[in-house]
């Protein structure tokens, strides 16, 4: 059903945009606009990954300068059946996180420092496991088409007083189509975009559930991201507004109402939404046990942090790593270390 929805938008989109096209040109205006979109679309197939990580200064790590965070992608990777993506981190006090790339063959995931310091090992991995479902539903590339066709819209709307006061152009609609191009247009391709980016998150809300595990975990998170977005102040994505949809929580201040004018469902639903599934999760598990055969201690093995069964049997203790450039703290490096989780 979500996946029919978005593709109704995306044709109510582009047929917007060529609309808009015919309203200042008529039909050689139809077709001019056509044509951006199908140019816009390419630059952006190819290139709005790059574009977003460097808007938000984002840094490529590994498995040298950010072990533990490194490690969680990895992990959700393999579990969510998708390849490495490349691994990004941002120096922004703000908790969040978002996905790019148009593939999951080139994709990418960024997390911020905030994200970082502020959640639990679980919480970052519930998140991470949220950018892996949008990359897993191609959501990535699907968001990027959509921004482009309102930004191109918005675009034709700015020129359309010019282009409609032309004798030489035969919009057929005059004076009234014009307004309709320069006005109308553009707050319906936000309308449109904001209702696609809404549909998707819920989705990927509950893919990511699945491939972390737990529910809760990520319920957890979003209401600890909300906080902090409305206490910490993101500049890059306020001097950007149009990416505010990638973030896993809308970065923007006073963006919050669950309706049409939000990029985001409202943080409430959505926990909701994950409490409802971890408590259908919950009785499954219980019926699964009441129908499972008895076991004998001797069978029993524990469970290990991804779902997998752990070793039966405890083994030694490594040696320890080795210090890196940037210590245990995968975030970088820091004057004073704190004792939160990531210490």
């Amino acid at each position: 059903m979500n996946t029919l929805r978005t593709a109704m938008l995306l044709a109510a989109m582009t047929a917007l945009f060529m609309g808009v096209g015919y309203l200042i040109g008529g039909s050689g205006g139809m077709v001019i606009a056509l044509l951006i979109a199908a140019g816009t679309n390419l630059f952006s197939y190819w290139n709005a990954d790059k574009m977003v990580l460097s808007m938000n200064r984002a840094i490529e790590v590994d498995e040298k300068n950010a072990p533990e965070y490194y490690a969680i992608v990895r992990a959700l990777a393999k579990q969510a059946g998708l390849p490495m993506p490349k691994t990004y981190l941002i120096d922004n006090p703000q908790p969040n996180a978002f996905a790019t790339g148009r593939n999951p063959e080139n994709a990418a995931v960024a997390a911020s420092t905030g994200l970082l310091q502020r959640l639990s090992h679980e919480e970052v991995a519930a998140v991470m496991a949220h950018e892996l479902a949008h990359v897993q539903h191609r959501d990535t590339l699907t968001m990027t088409i959509v921004a482009t066709l309102a930004g191109a819209i918005s675009m034709l709307g700015n020129f359309a007083f010019f282009l409609g006061g032309s004798r030489e152009n035969n919009n057929p609609f005059g004076f009234v189509g014009v307004l309709v191009a320069m006005l109308v247009a553009p707050f319906a391709a936000m309308i449109v975009q904001m209702a696609v980016s809404r549909t998707r998150e819920y989705e990927a809300d509950r893919r990511g559930a699945e491939i972390c595990g737990n529910p809760l975990w990520l319920a957890s998170a979003l209401s600890k991201i909300a906080r902090g977005a409305e206490q910490i102040p993101n500049e890059d994505a306020e001097r950007n507004p149009a990416m505010a949809h990638l973030f896993i929580i809308n970065p923007l201040h006073g963006e919050r109402m669950d309706n049409l004018f939000s990029t985001h469902p409202s943080t409430e639903n959505r926990i909701a939404a994950l409490q409802e599934m971890a408590r259908a999760m919950g009785g499954a598990s219980a019926a699964a046990r009441r129908e499972a055969p008895a076991r004998t201690a001797a069978d029993e093995v524990p469970a290990g942090p991804w779902g997998k069964p752990a070793d039966p049997a405890p083994k030694a203790e490594p040696p320890p790593a080795k210090p890196n450039p940037w210590g245990r703290n995968p975030t970088g490096p820091r004057n004073v270390r704190s004792k939160g989780p990531w210490s």
